[in-house]
């Protein structure tokens, strides 16, 4: 299995090569990373490999967040050991060495043998710890047969990528069966996980229930300066293609509104949009060198990462992007966290176990798009229902506390069992 599945990724690069190739000529994103991605050890990587390793991969900003907890508590109880931390994308990347350091953040190889083995030559880990489903074979076989136990904490299969799981059961059976931990997010993961043929399954919460913002961003401190005190902020975070001008269309223009889009590459696409439908727009970045008085009506595009969780905080009412035109959704927790009232779209797939959560909690309301902007209204001229769904969406992300703590726990466990044998 592991020739002809490399054959398969060789081949899918391989006609797929002149779009990467003109991607990497004209975006730096796709150009980052690419030495480590092939198994090439950077200096500052290989120089601090005097300790033994916990690798712990998570492949966005959202599973970076989500682990923040999670690798600090490692590092503080496993005395002696160092834990190792790898990105697949730009954003993840950025915001991980900013968090753990460029001496511990790396690029998650492409899974071919040879870039996969390096790596594992390398650091040598003595586990592996996935996030979510980044369940990639080669990895997954290389891992076994060097005796390498792997993890996967906050384990999920979305109802969007199952019927395709299904489809490749008898493949998946073969790669999950010898994975030493998995910590689904919810007894539906769970069951997922097992049908699939993982083994050593059991539910251990969502690590996002765990995220909280430790202290403000510069910028939610002088925004929080600038706002006028008796303007309503509505604060529409994660938004994708397509969402921004639905959005400006139907939020009232009375209020002070922030725009957060998901992707940082979208962010001059997002202010071409804005010169065009709002003249009073406000650009963070350059906002941020001289900062003013800001009046009602204003629409201020927030293009930074890594900030939009603290900003949640100045929100009379967030709007989750996302889940409006395209499926998928993003996580509803950051605001959930300080007490603010939550509009999502219907299209919320890739969170539905914490959209089950708040919603079964009166903690967050669902809008179909045509709807979107009257609930927003109606929540915006009813301050006292908008403060009591906030504060219910406060105690649901409370009451599921304790996901971290539980995962430390177990992986802890596990790597006393590998040092032991």
């Amino acid at each position: 299995m592991p020739i002809f599945y490399s054959l398969a990724l060789f081949l899918a690069i391989l006609v797929s090569a002149p779009w990467w190739l003109l991607r990497m000529a004209t975006t730096g994103k796709y150009r980052e990373g690419l030495a480590e991605r092939l198994g090439i050890i950077p200096k500052r990587i290989s120089s601090t490999l005097d300790s033994p390793v916990i690798w712990v991969h998570a492949v966005s900003v959202g599973e970076v967040l989500a682990a923040i907890r999670l690798i600090d508590e490692l590092s503080m109880r496993a005395h002696g050991w160092r834990v190792m931390v790898s990105t697949t994308t730009r954003t993840g990347q950025k915001i991980a060495r900013e968090r753990f350091g460029a001496d511990r953040v790396f690029y998650f190889p492409l899974d071919f043998g040879f870039a996969v083995r390096a790596w594992l030559r390398a650091l040598r880990p003595r586990m592996l710890v996935l996030l979510e489903t980044e369940f990639w074979p080669r990895m997954l076989i290389e891992c076994r047969r060097a005796g390498i136990p792997v993890a996967v904490v906050n384990a999920r299969i979305s109802d969007r990528s199952w019927p395709r799981y299904v489809q490749m059961r008898f493949l998946w059976k073969h790669l999950l069966n010898s994975l030493a931990l998995v910590l689904a997010q919810s007894p539906l993961d769970a069951e997922r996980l097992t049908t699939l043929g993982a083994s050593n399954v059991c539910v251990g919460g969502n690590l996002k229930f765990g995220i909280r913002v430790a202290k403000p961003a510069a910028v939610t401190e002088i925004l929080r300066e600038h706002l006028p005190q008796d303007a309503k902020v509505v604060v529409c975070g994660s938004t994708l293609a397509g969402e921004e001008e639905f959005l400006l269309g139907v939020l009232p223009r009375d209020i002070i509104t922030i725009l957060a889009p998901r992707h940082p590459e979208r962010f001059g696409a997002v202010e071409k949009v804005l010169s065009q439908r709002n003249p009073n727009y406000l650009l963070k970045s350059k906002w941020m060198v001289s900062p003013a008085p800001i009046p009602t009506g204003s629409v201020i595009l927030l293009d930074s990462i890594g900030e939009l969780a603290s900003v949640y905080s100045l929100a009379d009412l967030a709007v989750i992007g996302g889940s409006i035109l395209t499926p998928g959704g993003h996580n509803p927790l950051e605001p959930a966290q300080f007490g603010v009232p939550i509009v999502m779209g219907p299209h919320y797939e890739n969170f539905r176990a914490i959209v089950d959560a708040l919603v079964a909690g009166g903690a967050m309301v669902i809008a179909k798009p045509h709807h979107i902007g009257t609930t927003i209204r109606k929540l915006l001229s009813n301050p006292d229902i908008a403060r009591e769904i906030g504060q219910r969406a406060r105690g649901v992300f409370e009451s599921h506390a304790g996901a971290t703590e539980a995962a430390v726990e177990s992986l802890l466990a596990l790597l006393d069992t590998g040092v032991r044998a």
